[in-house]
């Protein structure tokens, strides 16, 4: 444990369980929609076009309409498991439809002739048809170089610092990933939320500001190591006693915190600037990055440097009986 403190400071260390209990409360209900969503969809997220393929038509009606019309249209003509979504172009209400591939000119204009029967005449802004960009060779491709980029994390932060802390970053980061995957797969089942080539960029974008974070937390920690076992002086007693690694750790944690704190800010603020003010094509992209800096900053300061003390208390226990 942490002995007392040698600055009037945030004791972060000292309440590591309820850090971690907090990591579990994100987790745990993430990895069930992870399993729910493999049962359903069979991937640990909703796939979108990019994997399954499909078709993106983007019409304006002339008549204001409903997305559960266009929807109930949609399901009429075959095409179930679609998306309907709302946004605006040129400052004109449309409707995006994400279908499955309409194969034929026929069959799209059968759904033309439905649509206008139903809805009244519109106009054509896009219509595309995606392929499946990201097919199951490339997804596994992708995943491979996931865990090849960890274990390079690994044998550079072993070199740079000690394996343990290698071990705690890579934790931290795996924290960060369950969180954010866990969150859209509760998204995708309760909104039909997908994911697509974007989320894959944010997922890589959150690892690297994630352990970029952390890096800078153990910098600090292997610097003050060196005063392991000198003099600090409790604020409040005015009793001397000896540092442990926990309290440097601590110390060091608290004296990234601003740094850490005010860079994450500046962050969320341009990237909830975007979810309010942009494009609904960019919304599910910006709100993973939201969620994987909140997370990532979060792991960083409580985690991580929890972990390592957490580990290292363990490694001193288990060499005082054989030294005893």
């Amino acid at each position: 444990m942490t002995g007392a403190k040698s600055k009037n400071i945030v004791d972060i260390v000292k309440y590591r369980t309820l850090w971690f209990a907090i990591s579990l409360v994100l987790t745990v209900p993430g990895i069930i929609g992870i399993a729910a969503c493999f049962a359903k969809f069979g991937a640990p997220l909703k796939p979108g076009i990019d994997f399954t393929g499909g078709s993106i038509l983007q019409y304006q009606f002339e008549k204001p309409t409903t997305l559960e019309a266009v929807h109930k249209v949609l399901e009429e003509s075959g095409l179930t498991g679609s998306q309907v979504q709302q946004t605006y172009i040129a400052g004109k209400e449309a409707v995006v439809m994400r279908t499955k591939a309409i194969d034929s000119e026929q069959q799209k204009t059968q759904l033309d002739a439905k649509l206008t029967e139903a809805l009244g005449p519109f106009k054509a802004i896009s219509v595309d048809k995606v392929t499946a960009t990201i097919g199951p060779e490339l997804l596994s491709n992708g995943l491979l170089a996931l865990l090849v980029t960890f274990g390079g994390m690994v044998a550079y932060i072993s070199y740079r610092f000690k394996f343990d802390y290698a071990i705690c970053a890579i934790a931290a980061l795996v924290h960060d990933v369950l969180v954010l995957c866990g969150i859209f797969a509760l998204l995708g089942l309760a909104f039909g939320t997908e994911v697509d080539s974007l989320f894959i960029s944010a997922i890589l974008t959150v690892i690297g500001f994630s352990v970029h974070d952390t890096i800078v937390v153990f910098d600090r920690v292997r610097e003050n190591a060196k005063f392991v076992g000198s003099k600090g002086i409790d604020p409040v007693t005015k009793q001397e006693f000896k540092k442990t690694f926990g309290d440097v750790a601590n110390d060091s944690v608290n004296q990234t915190l601003a740094r850490s704190l005010y860079t994450s800010l500046t962050v969320v603020i341009t990237l909830l600037s975007l979810y309010l003010l942009g494009g609904s094509t960019t919304k599910d992209f910006v709100l993973a990055m939201l969620i994987g800096i909140i997370s990532g900053t979060y792991s960083s300061i409580f985690n991580a440097s929890c972990l390592l003390v957490w580990w290292r208390e363990k490694k001193q226990q288990k060499r005082l009986p054989a030294a005893s």
